[in-house]
């Protein structure tokens, strides 16, 4: 006889781990589907791991520039498999810690691939190849995405990858080109470049993070370039020009004529693609639009008994808005009226060193939307925290609206701004004036200071520009 449950979801990754907790919570009975490891992209192939890395490549960029601390070191090696093994320690603490939280929420992980059977049932092929039929009042797709590519640019994880593949180097190249200049491409470019590769990004748009306020965009192109990263933007790479041999080389299409480019590898940043195959939605009436499931504003699609969260949906493809929306639908399947989710007020984390964070609109958007905007921003090289930290470079900006002074959105860009970001965040969700920011007493000495003198200089009151 099959399992019966309340809520089956389908993907364990921070959307579909998360959701299945609140559940149970809940007092749902829930079952999650997962094909790997629980913790999903973010955790074995995206957030964590990366992050490790860069962390390690930050301190070792420090190290080498310990001289204008004080701190003499005759000579500062890398040992990159101690980095990579530093990663791994810390994937399979927090993989343990996600384990222990579904044996406390006596929540059934099944070790398969799931595919729906109807609105009802899902099929789970186990990894040990046993089948599983289960039943289920309500069916959550959390199966996340995958790095994209470009016809032509095949993977082949020897000279050309992906994230998926850099995250598993034994040892680093000498140098590399990065085929996208968005988020994922430009914390990897500034991570390699910290490991003392030679890196090339080439971006199609004609600025990188084309997505963020142009005052970041161009900053950080200005710090990345201050490493020592080469930036192309408004360049068309051409897949058919691939090469390889000793290394890899590729053209692009760059002010109306071709650009050769050679490296030891070269990496595809090109965004991610939804994991909707094998899932068998032909059973269902489930609406896809260009590979993305659609849903409503509680995440349920046509059938609605089945709801999709997360990167398979499109929209902002992040983990921690994947979480959100998981908690919404398990609220709409328990009989809860959860509010919707207003994506303006998603804070955006950027793990360059570095860093950059925003949260709202930029002043391009808010003037687009028919605001009458000011803006304040303030320098962190008049912080003193960022002069102890030896990390000035960068800079808080606030877009305000100009009758009612209420902050639209917040950009930044500087040392662990993805740390300061959430007090702009919760400002938005307050309604908060740029004065209820200037009001709000930061202490001294902190790198917050700086999102307080930017909310003085909307109205050019600055105390320390």
């Amino acid at each position: 006889m099959a399992e019966e449950y309340d809520v089956i979801i389908i993907g364990g990754g921070p959307g579909g781990y998360v959701t299945g907790i609140r559940a149970t919570q809940l007092g749902l009975k829930t079952a999650i589907v997962e094909k790997g490891k629980l913790g999903g992209t973010c955790l074995h192939a995206g957030c964590i791991p990366s992050k490790a890395l860069l962390r390690s490549a930050e301190v070792y960029s420090n190290s080498k520039n310990g001289e204008k601390y004080g701190v003499i070191a005759p000579e500062v090696g890398l040992d990159f498999s101690k980095v990579q093994s530093r990663k791994e320690e810390i994937v399979t603490r927090l993989l343990k810690g996600i384990q222990h939280l579904m044996k406390k929420g006596k929540i059934d992980v099944y070790e398969g691939t799931g595919s729906i059977l109807d609105s009802k049932g899902v099929a789970v092929k186990g990894n040990d190849e046993e089948q599983h039929v289960l039943n289920t009042k309500n069916i959550i797709i959390a199966t996340g995405s995958r790095p994209r590519t470009l016809p032509g640019l095949e993977i082949d994880g020897q000279y050309v990858m992906t994230s998926d593949e850099a995250l598993s180097l034994e040892e680093l190249p000498n140098s590399i080109i990065i085929v996208g200049g968005g988020v994922i491409g430009i914390e990897w470019a500034s991570m390699l470049a910290d490991f003392g590769l030679k890196v090339t990004v080439v971006e199609y748009a004609d600025r990188i993070l084309p997505t963020e306020d142009k005052d970041v965009s161009k900053e950080v192109q200005r710090l990345m370039k201050k490493k020592g990263i080469k930036v192309v933007t408004g360049a068309k790479v051409l897949p058919e020009t691939l090469e390889k041999g000793e290394g890899v080389s590729i053209k692009a299409e760059h002010k109306g004529k071709e650009t050769l480019f050679s490296a030891d590898k070269l990496f595809v940043s090109v965004g991610r693609l939804p994991n909707t195959e094998g899932l068998d939605l032909e059973n269902t009436e489930v609406e896809i639009d260009r590979g993305f499931i659609q849903t409503n504003h509680y995440y349920q699609t046509n059938e609605q008994n089945i709801y999709a969260i997360g990167d398979v949906i499109g929209g902002l493809q992040l983990a921690h808005v994947a979480s959100h929306e998981g908690l919404i639908a398990v609220e709409h399947i328990a009989g809860n009226s959860p509010a919707s989710l207003d994506y303006s007020l998603v804070s955006r984390c950027i793990y360059s060193n570095p860093e950059a964070a925003s949260v709202g609109l930029t002043e391009d958007e808010a003037k687009d939307k028919g605001y009458q905007v000011k803006t304040g921003k303030f320098p962190f090289r008049a912080i003193g925290k960022s002069l102890v930290f030896g990390e000035s470079d960068g800079f808080v900006k606030l877009v305000v609206e100009e009758e009612s002074n209420k902050l639209l959105g917040a950009h930044m860009v500087g040392p662990h701004v993805t740390d300061m970001i959430t007090e702009a965040g919760l400002a938005q969700v307050l309604n908060a004036t740029a004065m209820d920011i200037a009001n709000t007493i930061h202490p001294h000495p902190t790198l917050t200071e700086a999102i307080g003198e930017a909310a003085l200089a909307v109205d050019g009151l600055a105390i320390h520009a």
